[in-house]
């Protein structure tokens, strides 16, 4: 009876949460997740040395696990300050385990809507690394039309969606994901031109402009965003003028129809405005 009551007991860990003692304590597995959690809070990522004075732990008990979880691509660090951020990995990993959080699956039936009233394609792009990442796609059912491949890359800065990724991540993404798009392209953005860019992105709550790559084609963007709405992608149009007057669906009223099927892939995603609020105020 003793010894079962023990396995029963239960203590308080460093994150305030409850954690089985006996023999269903994994005290490697705890480390582990307790890094995780810590970096998840931390956007501008941590050193080993902050992990480990954050955590109340030697560097001795923390450093094969973090380079373990390094090099099977679940953390990253920055070769030039050294910090541990959480990779793209694990949202893959989450996306495929839950599917009722999958962003294509949940955007999928609103983009396939959007296709069919507006008589456009519209694709799906995601932050990754210093690029964007086209996800999804829906093609125009139409005989004719302009489409973006799925596993595109996007420049972040000349791009109508990247403009829209960077203009709605928070402070610290945006700096991290150009100074990975600079490393990229090998040249320096220019940051206080990009900047009013982004702040008339957010003013409007969309970009639209002129496709920087194909003639004719004038792209509409809008944020995705995720429960405490953090932005988790653009939901981009690259709209086709037609010439020859068979076309229903003008410009601006596409942009609408747009909107919202974003706001509805947001809705879907748990997206609620007071969420993000009180998400700000414990930040």
């Amino acid at each position: 009876m003793a010894q079962a009551s023990k396995r029963k007991r239960t203590a308080v860990d460093r994150g305030g949460t409850t954690t089985l003692k006996g023999k269903y304590a994994v005290p490697a597995l705890d480390k582990t997740f307790d890094v995780i959690e810590l970096l998840a809070s931390t956007p501008g990522g941590a050193t080993m040395n902050e992990i480990a004075t954050r955590l109340g732990r030697s560097m001795g008990e923390l450093f094969r696990i973090v380079i373990a979880m390094e090099s099977r691509g679940l953390l990253q660090k920055s070769p030039e300050t050294d910090r541990y951020t959480v990779a793209y990995k694990f949202l893959e990993l989450a996306l495929r385990a839950t599917p009722a959080q999958d962003l294509t699956r949940t955007a999928a039936p609103a983009m396939q809507l959007l296709v069919n009233q507006i008589k456009q394609s519209c694709h799906l792009v995601v932050p990754n690394g210093g690029e964007g990442l086209v996800v999804y796609r829906q093609e125009n059912p139409d005989m004719r039309g302009f489409m973006v491949r799925v596993g595109a890359s996007v420049n972040l800065a000349r791009s109508c969606s990247g403009r829209v990724i960077l203009a709605f991540s928070d402070d610290q993404q945006r700096d991290r994901m150009l100074q990975l798009a600079e490393r990229l392209l090998r040249t320096r953005i220019n940051r206080t031109e990009l900047d009013q860019q982004l702040a008339r992105v957010r003013a409007r709550g969309y970009e639209q402009c002129a496709s920087p790559i194909t003639h004719g084609v004038t792209d509409i963007s809008y944020p995705i965003f995720g429960f405490y709405g953090n932005l988790m992608a653009a939901l981009t149009v690259p709209f086709l003028e037609l010439l020859d007057g068979s076309q229903k669906v003008g410009l601006d009223a596409a942009r609408k129809y747009l909107e919202r099927a974003a706001q509805s892939v947001s809705t879907a995603l748990g997206h609620h405005e007071s969420l993000k609020k009180s998400s700000r105020k414990r930040a």
